[in-house]
């Protein structure tokens, strides 16, 4: 029998899936809002719920890399092949750039856009970004290939993580799994 690896902090566990549950669907409600078609007044709300979730996620997301920098990431198991291990920090890796880069492209397209971000507005907050077209349009293309980018790397992460739970039951899973430790 293994000897599972040892697993995330009961805050690591709890900031991943709080952010792993604010970030699909905000990818969903980002490919809906874009559609031809829909009511108005659903695209309005879709636009205000990602726009105000995405200030959030970021906030999360340092929160996550200051502590993912105090504290070291558990082992990976020893029966991982070499490659797998590479893959693993890689896409760990480009996970964290996209989950910065798309909130901040989502900033900076909005604000030189000249909207609002309600939830900044309300608190007071200055707006950090000019108002330009040529920002927005830059921002706005950044975004929109940001979003393939972390949709086709979460599903990749979902489904080696699955992959890791159901079939190789190697202990990787629980590493994470729980949100909170025993």
């Amino acid at each position: 029998m293994q000897t599972p690896s040892p697993g995330y902090s009961s805050g690591q566990r709890a900031l991943h899936w709080i952010i792993a549950l604010m970030i699909l669907p905000m990818i969903a409600a980002g490919f809906l809002m874009v559609q031809q078609g829909l009511p108005r007044a659903l695209g309005n709300t879709l636009f205000i719920m990602h726009k105000n979730m995405g200030v959030l996620v970021l906030i999360l997301v340092i929160l996550r890399i200051v502590v993912k920098l105090r504290h070291k990431a558990p082992p990976l198991s020893e029966s991982l092949p070499a490659w797998q291990r590479r893959a693993a920090h890689a896409s760990h890796g480009l996970l964290y750039v996209l989950m910065l880069v798309m909130p901040l492209s989502g900033y900076i397209r909005v604000r030189a856009g000249g909207f609002p971000i309600e939830a900044l507005d309300r608190l007071g907050l200055p707006t950090l970004v000019p108002k330009s077209e040529t920002l927005a349009a830059t921002a706005k293309a950044v975004h929109e290939l940001g979003a393939y980018a972390i949709a086709a790397l979460l599903a990749l992460h979902i489904a080696a993580a699955l992959h890791h739970a159901l079939i190789l039951r190697d202990g990787t899973w629980s590493r994470i799994w729980p949100p909170v430790r025993r």
